[in-house]
């Protein structure tokens, strides 16, 4: 079953990528308290997440910061470690890069997609969420292939 406004971000272990490298963090503890922009991505330094997705919130970081977002969060069924090189090469200190490795979050929302066509794996899909306090306030699923709903401006609009 998909996730769906309402409802609680399901209990996993993430691995947020820092300068002091991965650290184990709990879903609930991390959307405890605070209101994240979170964006998913099918992987880092693919071609449309890093020309469009991750520049989109890195350019828009304080704007949504003005609407009442506490922290801006990306996520990737890709390591800590890959997520780091990334948001350095192409990021920003307002993005946090929660890792995603073993597809968790991604199962328990119900939001995988099946990339083995690309090499790729079982991924998470494109999209984007509003999560306040833990729980789903917005959510915005991308169709396969588009980029839309699941963008800065698109969630800027919804605050």
């Amino acid at each position: 079953m998909t996730i769906s406004k309402g409802d609680t971000i399901p209990e996993v272990t993430l691995v947020k990528a820092t300068a002091e490298g991965p650290q184990k963090v709990q879903s609930s503890e991390y959307f405890a308290g605070k209101k994240v922009a979170l964006f998913s991505v099918p992987g880092a330094f693919t071609p449309t997440c890093s020309a469009k997705h991750l520049p989109g919130f890195v350019e828009k970081a304080a704007e949504l910061k003005a609407k009442g977002v506490d922290e801006i969060a990306c996520t990737a069924v890709n390591d800590a470690f890959v997520l780091g090189a990334w948001n350095s090469s192409s990021g920003s200190a307002d993005i946090t890069m929660l890792a995603d490795g073993n597809g968790d979050l991604v199962e328990a929302l119900g939001l995988t997609m099946d990339g083995k066509g690309y090499g790729m794996g079982t991924r998470g899909q494109r999209f984007s969420m509003i999560v306040d306090n833990g729980t789903v306030t917005e959510l915005n699923v991308e169709a396969p292939g588009d980029f839309n709903v699941s963008s800065a401006d698109h969630m800027l609009g919804q605050l």
